[in-house]
């Protein structure tokens, strides 16, 4: 491994004595890894002071949301948000309080509180990208075993897959804290990103969020070919003038929503997870640890955009929020203009859901009905059902 660099404080002389792989004097106090220069900082902290609070507002809001509402607190579907919001609650703390600690501030701690503080932000990383799996998993049953939706993901279920998840995470955040380290003198095979960590935990933790993403991605795929040959079906038997035309094809709908989904979560991972890849196999240049610094902070902005892609356009939280609103208005005595707060079916782009509305599903269901059996109807209809 290529020596880390020798401060202006070694004497040459010192250094010449010395037989063994050179040290960095300054890596004793973590003073390679602070690499940012002062515009670097003033531009990372303003991203963290401002995305930091924000991240935690919002999901503190839907957290709430769903914990004060009996109807939500009883679906699967909310489990999984709320798991989502957890996660991403934590990672706004950990993630901003600990980043700014030791890139701005400067803070070197010893290896038992710094694997601490980074196996608090791997946990919740890890739990948000683990709670994005379940939630695509639970679209997948909604579409694919529609039929026996209801029975095969219980709350019950829900519930244990939460606590087999969280109970994981934890467990493989703090593997660094509980001996899968490197060597106290930071030499060979510690990471050049991110101090005590060993090379090989790294790259088992970088294939593991992989390994998470990609299944993610899959799922979505197989929820977007199941609408296509829906939508196909459904123009071959309503023809080229029939309701499937005189709105957007449901399939494309979907399409622009995942699309915009799997686009946020892509670009926001995968330069990090390429920084971390590239840790393992080469030596990384101080300019490579300033840009890993960098795309780091893009997760913490995927925390704060999952809100809005995964909970705020779910009609049902929509109205739990407004009803809050207005609860806390009629306290203040400050008055909020009347709005129809009566839960009615989620559409498909608002909930983010592939699922179709009631009024959709009777007019498609009428327009076949002499065509093809109940039977059939069933099967085809039963990949849509309002399930959340």
């Amino acid at each position: 491994m290529e020596e880390w660099e020798v401060s202006a404080s070694l004497e040459p002389t010192e250094a010449k004595g010395n037989s063994s792989p050179i040290v960095d004097r300054s890596c004793e106090n973590l003073e390679c890894y602070m690499v940012l220069i002062k515009a670097e900082k003033t531009a990372i902290g303003s991203i963290c002071f401002l995305a930091g609070p924000f991240t935690l507002l919002e999901n503190a809001v839907v957290l709430g949301l769903i914990a004060a509402t009996a109807s939500l607190r009883q679906r699967p579907s909310y489990l999984f948000i709320g798991s989502l919001a957890l996660a991403d609650v934590f990672a706004s703390c950990f993630f901003t309080t600990s980043f700014l600690d030791f890139h701005l501030f400067r803070r070197s701690d010893g290896p038992t509180a710094y694997l601490f503080k980074l196996g608090g932000v791997t946990m919740a990383f890890t739990s948000s990208v683990g709670s994005l799996l379940l939630t695509a998993l639970d679209r997948y049953l909604c579409i694919y075993r529609a039929s026996s939706y209801k029975v095969l993901l219980t709350r019950r279920r829900a519930l244990l897959s939460l606590l087999i998840l969280w109970s994981t995470t934890i467990f493989i955040s703090f593997l660094p804290l509980m001996g899968w380290r490197c060597h106290k003198d930071l030499t060979q095979p510690c990471s050049r990103l991110f101090p005590y960590i060993n090379q090989g935990y790294l790259a088992c933790w970088t294939s593991f969020i992989l390994v998470l993403l990609a299944l993610i991605l899959g799922s979505y795929a197989l929820i977007l070919w199941k609408a296509h040959r829906h939508e196909s079906s459904m123009t071959s038997l309503q023809g080229a003038a029939g309701t499937g035309h005189a709105r957007m094809r449901m399939d494309i709908r979907l399409a622009r929503t995942f699309g915009l989904i799997l686009l946020i979560l892509v670009g926001c991972w995968l330069p990090a997870l390429s920084f971390m890849i590239a840790d393992v196999s080469v030596i990384l240049t101080h300019t490579q640890q300033r840009a890993f610094a960098f795309c780091s902070t893009l997760c913490l902005l995927n925390s704060a955009v999952n809100p809005l892609l995964y909970a705020l356009r779910c009609r049902e939280l929509r109205v739990a929020l407004l009803q809050f609103l207005q609860r806390f208005c009629e306290i203040g005595r400050c008055k909020m203009p009347s709005e129809d707060l009566s839960p009615e079916p989620p559409s498909t782009e608002d909930n983010n859901l592939t699922c179709i509305s009631e009024e959709e599903m009777h007019r498609t269901r009428t327009t076949r009905l002499h065509s093809i059996s109940e039977k059939e109807q069933r099967t085809l209809w039963v990949a849509y059902p309002i399930c959340t």
